[in-house]
């Protein structure tokens, strides 16, 4: 992941490094033009110098010349075997030298030759003093580099309090409203400006969105309103069918199919009412729900689903299981589980284990890939292979609900054998 970095902090440090960067980059260059100048200015001063050292020997020989920081030589061609053995065979014009003594110091001079008439005539100037300038310049250079570096900070610092100061309030008001889970109109606490037009824009898409969540929360309100009258007459009429004397076993049986899907109709319709609340957590009202008796309806329930397949359905209870939760969520949450093992299970087994704070669906039917046991949780995901028209709505509700009430749900494939594994774990 890639680490945060306030706005502010970015500003700061980018006109800091901007403002060393430019700084470094103006010292070098102006370091780089200054040696480049400075040996222009002393290779043509020697040149001129040197130039008339040999006119003056060559005019009037007995006449030393005279020089403050320069020394001077002067040999003829049948002479020259006196002057120093790397000078001797130097050409006309200013070399850079560099000499060991026996001591082992290094020194550098500059060494001007002229060779006219045929007087062979040196001029020698230490640059050792133009070194010690150029170090004590570079710490100079240096010292201002950090001194401007430091100066930029600063300055970053204060411009960013200043600049970003509208937006630090923006930030800070929408922090309140989340904590505070109540939004207020923003613009008109800033400035006709890019922010205000931000927190116009915010407005704007704060009231659209409040508005949708409204008409939301009122359309479930009302369709379920709506359907519980359809289905509470569905329940009294079966209850009263189911009463009759004259009833046949499979007309009862029948009934008694109607009255579940009635029961698991109005189950749902609760659990959807609680997803469109938003809450945080899922209310228990105190109730306190067997695990085993659900998964027991539910699987009769869902025997009807068989059609004829090849399909056994087991229950075991391994040990007792019991959560704070409305029994309607769990069978919601089940009935997609169970259902969906029943679906994709063509002959087998579909075994339901319940124990260790927890529920589990094994089927023996195709299976999933590891790397989509995840993805089937997505709204309108389904697994290969599926039938029907389904929506692959689903296993989503599941994993809301679960959320909800802090339980975690899971697939897995089986790792012996085909088929998968559905999991609620509540603890």
């Amino acid at each position: 992941m890639q680490s945060r970095r306030k706005l502010r902090f970015r500003l700061v440090v980018s006109f800091a490094l901007f403002g060393f960067g430019l700084s470094a980059l103006f010292a070098v260059a102006a370091l780089n033009i200054r040696s480049r100048v400075e040996d222009q200015l002393v290779s043509n001063s020697l040149q001129n110098e040197v130039d008339n050292l040999n006119a003056q020997v060559r005019a009037d020989p007995t006449r030393p010349p005279h020089f403050d920081i320069i020394k001077a030589w002067s040999w003829s061609e049948r002479t020259i075997y006196k002057a120093p053995l790397n000078w001797q065979n130097l050409a006309t014009g200013v070399h850079d030298i560099t000499e060991t003594d026996a001591d082992g110091h290094t020194k550098r001079y500059k060494l001007a030759v002229e060779r006219k008439g045929g007087v062979i005539s040196f001029l020698r100037y230490d640059v050792s003093r133009d070194e010690l300038g150029k170090r004590q310049l570079l710490i100079s250079v240096i010292a201002a580099v950090f001194l401007f570096g430091l100066l930029s900070l600063a300055i970053g610092l204060w411009l960013s309090r200043k600049v970003l100061k509208p937006v630090t309030q923006l930030a800070q008001r929408l922090r309140d409203f989340r904590k505070a889970g109540k939004a207020e109109p923003l613009a008109a606490n800033f400035a006709d400006d890019e922010v205000g037009e931000l927190a116009l824009a915010l407005d704007e898409y704060a009231a659209r969105l409040t508005a949708m969540v409204e008409r939301d929360r009122e359309f479930n309100s009302d369709v379920s309103h709506e359907l519980r009258t359809p289905l509470a007459v569905v329940a009294s009429t079966t209850e009263l069918l189911q009463g009759s004397p004259d009833l046949t076993p499979k007309l009862a049986e029948r009934l008694k199919r109607i009255e579940r899907a009635s029961r698991q109709a109005t189950e749902l319709i609760e659990a959807l009412l609680l997803l469109s609340r938003a809450e945080r957590r899922g209310p228990t009202r105190g109730e306190t729900t067997e695990v085993g008796k659900v998964a027991a309806d539910v699987i009769e329930s869902q025997r009807p689903q068989l059609r004829g397949k090849p399909v056994e359905i087991e229950l075991a209870m391994n040990e007792p299981v019991s959560v704070n939760a409305p029994a309607s969520v769990l069978s919601v949450a089940l009935t997609n589980l169970i259902g969906n093992a029943i679906k994709y299970t063509l002959e087998g087994t579909v075994r339901v284990e319940v124990g260790k704070g927890r529920i589990e669906v094994i089927d023996t039917g195709p299976g999933i890939k590891p790397e989509d046991a995840e993805r089937l949780f997505q709204r309108g995901v389904r697994g290969e292979g599926a039938g029907g028209s389904g929506a692959g709505l689903g296993l989503a509700i599941v994993r809301r609900l679960c959320d909800l009430y802090g339980w975690n749900v899971s697939m897995r494939p089986r790792g012996d054998a085909n088929g998968a594994i559905a999991s609620i774990v509540f603890d």
